[in-house]
């Protein structure tokens, strides 16, 4: 019963975040992508979601599209995380192979859902017999109680090249699919990244989120805007006890006049910081530690086998919400074809 009342918490704060009334109108989606925002991968989460400089696998169509041109390889990624312990069902998949010299293409998808919500919008019946239903004082009918899930969805197409030995550049393209309870809605929209290697230990990253402005509409005739996103980050890399000691910081700046739901606010203008380090013990293993922009003290690991990488994290949120929300699980896996007939042309 309180994983039941908990999902419908959940639930009723994503219905308000998406607010989906029955008005044909077009409105700035405060909160419109926020399901995005979640990322992907154990080695990121592990780090706090500081990814966007230090990112060079698959999942950098999801956090840089252009550091998807540091694949050598083709490689594929599976992750699955149990989100405040079993309320959500976070799931990413993604592929990517290198073609040519310069280039590298990708294929991600990201699912998040709320399964089994309990649905009482018909179950209240007019306890008084005065035609008034009063959700304080009436009474549920159990039998008309029905279930319904929540269910978002994200498919990014990537592409990256590398400009030069120390900038690459790249884009994805993402199509946007929500359903809560009997509504849906369609969105698409871009991103461009670019990643820069001034020298050997300094890396920066920037990926422009919605760049264009992503237009999602919902059947109900409503269309939101998700506004702009940028994402810039830094990771320095040090030479440390016979491994590699990387510090990295990413800052998100939104435009969508967050004000006191983010880290810090100009005027509509806001900023939300994660921070993260990991040491790297001779490209086999790995430990990690991070602080999120919604305030999450994060933990993982990871280890290095022949051809597959597998990483877990373990996070929870800090202060008082500590009681009301469980921490959440993530396992991931990397694969990679390290094979001399697949490896990038030269």
């Amino acid at each position: 019963m309180e994983t039941k009342m908990k999902k419908a918490l959940i639930a009723s704060v994503l219905l308000l975040i998406s607010s989906v009334p029955l008005l044909s109108q077009t409105v700035i989606g405060k909160y419109g992508g926020e399901f995005l925002a979640i990322g992907v991968g154990g080695r990121a989460s592990g780090m706090g979601g500081a990814q966007t400089a230090i990112v060079n696998d698959v999942t950098a169509g999801y956090w840089n599209p252009a550091a998807l041109a540091h694949i050598d390889y083709p490689q594929a990624a599976l992750m699955h995380e149990e989100h405040f312990g079993s309320l959500v069902n976070y799931n990413y998949a993604a592929v990517a192979i290198p073609y040519d010299k310069e280039m590298s293409l990708g294929f991600s998808v990201i699912r998040l859902s709320i399964d089994g919500i309990p649905d009482t919008r018909n179950a209240l019946y007019d306890s008084n017999g005065d035609g008034i239903i009063d959700i304080h004082t009436d009474r549920f009918d159990y039998s008309k109680i029905t279930e319904f899930n929540n269910t978002d969805w994200a498919f990014f197409l990537t592409f990256a090249k590398r400009q030069t030995d120390n900038f690459y550049w790249g884009a994805s393209v993402k199509i946007i699919r929500r359903d809560i309870a009997e509504y849906s809605a369609t969105g698409i929209g871009f991103d461009i990244g670019a990643f820069y290697r001034p020298f050997n230990s300094l890396l920066l990253g920037l990926n422009f989120q919605d760049i264009t402005t992503t237009l999602v509409a919902w059947d109900t005739g409503r269309n939101e805007l998700i506004t702009p996103t940028l994402k810039t980050g830094a990771a320095y890399l040090i030479d440390f006890w016979g491994g590699v000691l990387s510090p990295a910081i990413d800052i998100d700046t939104r435009f969508e006049n967050r004000k006191f739901a983010s880290n810090l606010n100009l005027g509509p203008v806001s900023f939300d910081f994660h921070t993260g380090i990991e040491y790297r013990y001779k490209n086999i293993a790995a430990l990690r530690i991070g602080y999120s922009d919604v305030k999450q003290l994060t933990i993982g690991a990871g280890i290095k086998l022949p051809k597959m990488i597998i990483d877990y994290s373990y996070s929870r949120v800090s202060g008082n919400q500590e009681e009301t929300l469980p921490e959440s699980h993530r396992i991931s896996l990397l694969l990679t074809l390290e094979d001399l007939q697949f490896k990038r042309k030269e």
